[in-house]
Order: structure tokens, then sequence, then C-alpha cells
């Protein structure tokens, strides 16, 4: 009779449980009519082009960040050399025309941790969709957050992430400080499943209004061990700071988890009362190649993904093998959507589609030099 008894509670516990876990699931995911106008409203059919490429083959253009300051536009862009990441900057005063201006995050022959990669993205941005777009500066300094490793090549080695910062104008070049070791690392003892091989690009908000308790969240990709213990997929999870130089992991499981392939590089945009993630996705169930796509949020921690049409997919010679990593302005009713583009010889450079047809840009690749004939 007892047993019978405790079975009736745990089912019937369990069932409430159920309920309430459905209940907020449903409470926070946002309705299929606000993610359609958000498509809308974001949407970017016009592909202008190719807005900076490298200047040599072997270099590898990647992850723009886009700000504004006076009436001039600036990018904050990464170059991979066959050593690894360097961060530099670029400038323009309409948007698609961009020139560089200089390296701020170089290579150092030291034998920091840092000494080979330096990948560096803009931190404390106004992120009001349409808004100012503004770089803000935190107790008197200008923030970066970046990944960094001493190995060299192609994302080698372990990856870690820190902070970078400066005190002097942001739009010139000139070489930014750095904290003296990582913030998150993937052998940390507080390290999450996900994530304990490799961290990749970060991106950091000023929330004011302090939704998880903090002011500064981090969203960050990484990848690791999955569930069954096999190197797993790349996914998206949250850190928060109080002040820009301690952080600690936010929630056990990643905010943005597709189980296979990549998703990574968020990019967050707040359009009224709705948080929108700009990411990108690679090799999973439904994506073709490497795409932009968006979800969407009330909260910054619980995400509805977008189940339409892609951003910014393959579609043009220059990105016929990857069109991906976003970062999206709004500027005088334009909305202009960044992206890295990577065609079939594997060159990476920056290329910007549209809202509104802009035009063609009259940059292209440096062609391959012709393969030479094999003699018999």
């Amino acid at each position: 009779m007892k047993k019978e008894v405790l079975k009736s509670w745990l089912f019937f516990f369990a069932t409430v449980f159920a309920f309430t876990a459905h209940a907020q699931s449903d409470q926070n995911k946002v309705p299929d009519a606000v993610m359609q106008k958000v498509y809308n409203e974001v949407k970017t059919p016009y592909k202008y082009g190719l807005a900076l490429i490298p200047t040599e083959n072997s270099k590898k253009m990647d992850c723009p960040s886009v700000f504004r300051k006076g009436n001039q536009w600036y990018m904050t862009y990464i170059i991979f050399d066959g050593r690894g990441y360097e961060t530099w900057l670029a400038q323009s005063k309409d948007l698609l025309k961009w020139e560089t201006k200089g390296k701020i995050m170089s290579f150092t022959d030291t034998t920091d941790w840092d000494t080979n990669q330096k990948a560096g993205y803009v931190a404390l941005q106004d992120f009001k969709w349409g808004g100012s777009y503004e770089w803000q500066p935190y107790q008197g300094k200008y923030w970066m957050s970046y990944f960094g490793g001493n190995s060299r090549g192609y994302e080698k080695g372990m990856l870690s992430i820190s902070m970078a910062y400066t005190t002097k104008d942001p739009t010139t070049v000139h070489q930014w400080e750095r904290l003296p070791k990582p913030v998150l690392k993937p052998n940390d003892p507080d390290v999450r499943w996900w994530e304990n091989h490799t961290i990749y690009k970060s991106s950091v908000i000023w929330d004011k209004s302090k939704l998880t308790g903090h002011p500064f969240v981090m969203y960050y990709n990484a990848n690791g061990d999955s569930l069954d213990k096999k190197r797993g997929a790349e996914r998206i999870g949250m850190a928060v700071s109080d002040d820009m130089t301690h952080w600690t992991r936010f929630r056990r499981n990643p905010v943005m988890n597709h189980h296979k392939g990549i998703t990574g590089d968020a990019l967050i945009q707040k359009m009224n009362d709705v948080y929108v993630m700009f990411y990108f996705g690679a090799f999973y169930p439904g994506v073709k190649g490497a795409v932009n796509r968006f979800a969407c949020s009330y909260d910054l921690v619980n995400w509805t993904d977008w189940k339409g049409d892609d951003l910014i997919k393959p579609s043009e010679p220059y990105d016929e093998t990857f069109a991906h990593k976003s970062f999206v302005v709004k500027y005088k009713g334009v909305v202009y959507h960044y992206y890295c583009a990577v065609n079939k010889a594997d060159q990476r450079g920056i290329a910007v589609a549209t809202s509104k047809h802009m035009g063609k840009s009259k940059l292209d690749f440096i062609a391959p030099p012709p393969s030479k004939a094999k003699n018999n």
C-alpha cells in the first residue's frame, strides 16, 4: 500500500515538474510572428560584394567588427598569415569602401601565452539596433575580447579568451594593452563539458539592465567532449562579469546548440524588447556549407532559433564555399551585413550584403597562379 502511494506521489511531482518546465519554455519562446518581423527587418538580399581583401593569397581575412565614431566608420578584423592571427583596423566613410589603417594587436616574440594568436573583437559597443554603434569606454578604457594562444598555425593548440584595452583613441593605430593571462581557458577547474578542447570567438555586451544579475555578458563558442565522450560540436555559451577582468561561466550547458557541426560567432543587437543573436551555422542537418542565421530572446539566456531562410549563404564566386561570421548594422534605413567570404581557392575576405541595392563592389580576390602541367 505504501509503495502504491509513493508511486502516486512521484508521478504527481513528475507531472507537475514537466508541466512547469513546458510552461516556462513556452513563456520564454519568442512567437513565430515576432521572429518573422525580425527576419523581414534584417534580411539583406543584395550582395554588394567584397569590401576588404588580403594583399596576398596566403593571407586570410576574417571576423569583422564594425563601429562608428563621428561621421566615420571603422572595422576591426583579423588576418591569418600562416603563423597565426593578428588584429587589424580599417576605416570607411560610406560603409562600402574600406581602407586598411594598420595592426592593433600583433605577434610578440616572447614566451607569452598568446605570442602567436591575437584575434580581437570590439566589446561594449552600443548594441541598439539602428543606434549609434559607438564603442563605449568603461573605467576610462576601451575594451576588446580576444582569443589567443602560443602555437603556430591555423587555430592550433590550446586557444583561450582574454581581454585587451586601451586608454587611447580606438580609431588610431597603436598596440593595445592586454591582461597578463586568460580569463577563460579550456582547462579551467570549472570548465564545462562542451568547451574543454578549444575556445574561439567571443562577443561582450554591456547590459545596463543586468538581466543576468551582471552588467557584462559574454557569448563565446567552443568545442569539447560531447555527452558520449567523443570530440563534439562547436556551441555557444555564456559568461558574466562585474568588472571586465574577472569572468564566471554562466549555466552548465550552452545556450545555442545544434549538436553537430558548428554554431558560433554570436553578435547581439537589441530591437525594442527583443534581443537578436546573429550567428553562423555549419555542417549540421539542414545547413549547407557555412551560413549566417539568427535567434531571438527576451532575457539574453533563452533563445528561440529562426527556422526560415538563411540570412546569408554561398551564392557568388567570392563566397561559393563559405558565407559566414556576421556583423550587422542599420544606418539611415539600410541594413549592412558584413561577413567572411571564402571561395574555392580558400581565399578569405570581408564581404557585405545590403537591404537595398547599392551597386557592385569592384574588389576581387587576386587570381591564383595557373597550375603547372606535370611532365610525363
